[in-house]
């Protein structure tokens, strides 16, 4: 039997530390190799490492939310061999301790107490979650589950917010799990009046939200503009071109058209796309244009990126735009996906709303909220009539984006898609 160690590897270029989202095993459990034993969070990306060897775990290195070097021992196995860490570096060295003078041995040894029998073992309780909404729970858990062909939304989660966890998935598999069921989901049951509270620390991409946010926020001077867009025209050409598209051919939402007239607009007003280093106080605007899609998962908010969207069409940028945002909810989006964006979008979408305030994704100077489309009875040479409409909200760093050209980049994003034809010519 031997002991291997095994150090936190390096999982991105000028990555030098990591932050311990989720452990996926516990002392003593068995794994085989390529197992997912740990989900780390950097600064681009959240990345799950998977078991070098097989083993047993023997000891592991950092809670959930600590920040552990690359480098690090993070976790180690007993394994079949010698491994790859002598006796000496496994075990700590025992301090020798001075000799005693020998005392006469009793001649009636005292009995040894009998060993008390181990407490039971409580599992967490699962935590209620309201019918229709969806079930929390890492990437790993929901690969087992497929595999397993479970429905995560019958099983009971014990973690955060009702997050289940492999323990959960076991004991809803091995049939011990409770409160759920397929004729009624968690959260059907009698309402009763609940005083308790839960403490939920703030780790993972949840913290690295709320400190961009508040650096963006603390940071940047925000001033917003807000429009309204008559889509009547759009709305029709959208309906033509999905009925007609080609083969194989992704569906046109309004966002690939709005991608698309933010290339025009942001040509006309490159001062708009840049990222602004307040450090050397330098600006740096960009040929090319990169548009993050602010794409919520069930781990968070995540900004993957389309790039150089003024080289596709409407279908490529369609295409594009689904891959990096469905890799994203899936948790495959790599670095590369996930960073390099000049401008951004973000949508309410269903939720709709009147108006917002977006928070600026930093470095970036500016950043565009859709809101969805309704019908509304407006006037049209001075007739009452029904037309499509859509809110547009923007936000501007004013220590470097004057108000007019903030606007003016809005009233031409306003302007293509009350004209789409102008989008392709």
């Amino acid at each position: 039997m031997g002991t291997f160690e095994f150090k936190l590897p390096d999982i991105g270029e000028g990555v030098v530390e990591g932050e311990v989202v989720e452990w996926m095993v516990a002392v003593g459990d068995v794994v085989k190799e390529d197992d997912p034993i740990l989900s780390v969070m950097t600064d681009k990306a959240t990345v799950e490492i998977p078991a070098p060897c097989d083993g047993t775990v023997k000891s592991i290195v950092g809670e959930a939310g600590e920040i552990l070097p690359v480098g690090v021992v993070c976790i180690v196995f007993d394994v079949e061999g010698d491994g790859n860490a002598s006796a000496a570096e496994a075990e700590p060295a025992k301090e020798e301790k001075p000799a005693k003078k020998e005392t006469p041995a009793p001649a009636k040894p005292a009995a040894a107490p009998a060993p008390a029998k181990p407490a039971p073992v409580e599992s967490a309780a699962p935590v209620a979650r309201a019918s229709g909404t969806k079930a929390l729970a890492s990437p790993a858990v929901r690969q087992r589950a497929r595999a397993a062909n479970v429905d995560l939304q019958l099983v009971a989660g014990s973690g955060p917010a009702g997050r289940i966890s492999h323990a959960d998935l076991d004991r809803h598999i091995s049939g011990g799990a409770s409160g759920a069921t397929a004729s009624r989901p968690m959260g059907g049951a009698p309402r009763v009046a609940r005083t308790g509270t839960e403490d939920i620390k703030v780790i993972g991409l949840r913290r690295k939200i709320a400190d961009g946010m508040m650096a963006s926020y603390s940071t940047i001077p925000h001033f917003s503009y807000f429009e309204e867009v008559d889509v009547t025209e759009l709305e029709s050409l959208r309906q033509h071109l999905n009925a007609t598209r080609p083969e194989g051919a992704p569906k046109l939402t309004y966002l690939p058209f709005i991608m698309q007239a933010l290339v025009k607009a942001l040509g006309e007003r490159p001062e708009c796309n840049a990222v602004y280093d307040d450090e050397a106080n330098v600006v740096t605007r960009h040929e090319a244009i990169h548009l993050g899609i602010a794409t919520q998962t069930d781990r968070g908010l995540y900004v993957p990126v389309v790039k150089h969207v003024e080289a596709m069409d409407i279908w490529g940028s369609a295409q594009e735009m689904m891959r990096v945002t469905q890799a994203t909810r899936d948790g495959k989006a790599g670095v590369d996906d996930l960073s390099g964006s000049t401008f951004t979008i973000t949508s309410l979408g269903r939720l709709g709303g009147l108006g917002a305030t977006p928070i600026i994704n930093k470095p970036e100077v500016g950043i565009l909220g859709v809101h969805n489309a309704k019908d509304r009875a407006v006037v049209l040479n001075g007739q009452v009539v029904v037309r499509r409409i859509m809110n547009l909200s923007s936000s501007w760093d004013h220590r470097v984006v004057d108000g007019h050209d903030g606007a003016t980049l809005v009233q031409l994003v306003k302007s293509y898609l009350e004209h789409p034809a102008t989008i392709f010519m």
